[in-house]
């Protein structure tokens, strides 16, 4: 019953990343999650695949755009999925506040939406990434495309592609790879090191004129596993021709940003914490968790120490130890909660053993994400 806009409060929120959070190296990330429900009253609920469950189940499905930079990632737009069975029922949607013509809309047109809003916003997206549900999509890409968007989409092996004058499946160019070709490099650290894969840039179709503006290449990017050459992943790529291998290795392995915004917004900002019917609420209590987590993210950024560089890391080798930070690392959004709560939120402050504990935290996080380095190396190391 309340008066005010979830859209309103959705552009409020992009208007904050970018005065906060803001990266010209920026990198728009889209993806969906599921929330499992009860009954078929609920927006857009149905028997549907649910990447959270890992199957085919009664849920609802958000699409949601995330934007990574240099200081964190957040979730800055969102929009409910509405399976068929319910934009070809007018009464089903008139009963939780939707319009009765309201059209279907797949998840990769409701993609495209929020990234246009996004980008009519002014959120600095050097780059947009996601899944191979979207990466399937020519009208998503023609839209990037339209607007010189850079974009790293993942594609499945049955993809057709243009080849010359011929259309192969991306499985079929995959098998054509030379060993020699195969050139190692990191998606970016991980938890426990530096995340490593063998890498492949296939360069095919100059897209536009050579005079100013630099023209733009379409292209494959192929990622296999070290250790088993057999799981490969394949990615198509829109850049201009002087990206250079590492910035597209560095893209393609952002995407798993916006899983860990999941977890934590599920885990801290009640996101899947919901009982609400109408598409109205369920918009407004996205919006609202999506405010939280930002929030968070700001205040985490505060918290970023600087770094000294490590010297002993060699180009596309594993091995050395990560920056030493000044304070330990970085805290994590669970622990910015916690501080906010204990030091600001509570009746009666508790601030000096809280501070403590953090610092504690930090230096330990530090110490074991050094061991995990150490191992890799090691690791490296025995296989030479």
């Amino acid at each position: 019953r309340a008066a005010w806009s979830p859209d309103a409060g959705r552009d409020a929120l992009q208007a904050y990343v970018v005065d906060h959070l803001a990266d010209t190296g920026g990198v728009g990330i889209i993806d969906e999650t599921g929330f499992l429900k009860k009954g078929a009253h609920s927006a857009g609920v149905a028997r549907q695949y649910s990447g959270t469950a890992g199957r085919i189940e009664n849920c609802q499905v958000g699409v949601y755009l995330a934007y990574a930079g240099a200081r964190g990632t957040v979730l800055v737009d969102r929009a409910l999925y509405l399976p068929k069975a319910w934009t070809t029922d007018p009464a089903r949607l008139r009963s939780v506040g939707l319009a009765p013509d309201t059209p279907l809309a797949t998840k990769p047109e409701l993609a495209r939406r929020m990234l246009e809003r996004a980008l009519d916003a002014g959120l600095p997206l050097a780059w947009v990434t996601g899944d191979s549900v979207h990466g399937h999509s020519a009208n998503l890409r023609q839209a990037l495309e339209d607007r010189e968007q850079a974009y790293v989409l993942a594609v499945a092996g049955n993809e057709k592609v243009w080849w010359g004058w011929q259309q192969p499946a991306v499985s079929a160019i995959h098998a054509t790879l030379a060993a020699a070709d195969w050139q190692r490099r990191s998606a970016g650290p991980g938890s426990k090191g530096e995340r490593w894969y063998e890498w492949q840039w296939v360069r095919r179709e100059v897209v536009g004129e050579e005079d100013p503006p630099a023209p733009r290449v379409r292209s494959l990017l192929f990622r296999r596993s070290c250790k088993d050459p057999d799981a490969w992943t394949a990615y198509r790529v829109y850049a201009p021709r002087d990206t250079e291998l590492d910035t597209v290795v560095r893209v393609a392995g952002t995407r798993g940003c916006i899983e860990n915004d999941f977890k934590a917004a599920k885990q801290e900002v009640g996101l899947d914490e919901y009982e609400v019917r109408s598409a109205t609420g369920w918009y407004r209590h996205m919006t609202l968790a999506l405010w939280a987590l930002a929030l968070l993210a700001v205040l985490r950024a505060a918290t970023l120490p600087a770094a000294v560089p490590s010297k002993k890391k060699a180009h596309g080798q594993p091995g050395g130890l990560p920056a030493v930070p000044r304070a330990g690392v970085g805290l994590s959004l669970a622990a910015v909660r916690h501080l906010l709560w204990q030091t600001r939120l509570r009746i009666v402050p508790a601030t000096d053993h809280v501070l403590a504990w953090l610092d504690w935290k930090r230096l330990h996080a530090w110490t074991a994400q050094c061991c995990h380095y150490r191992r890799q190396a090691q690791l490296a190391a025995l296989q030479l």
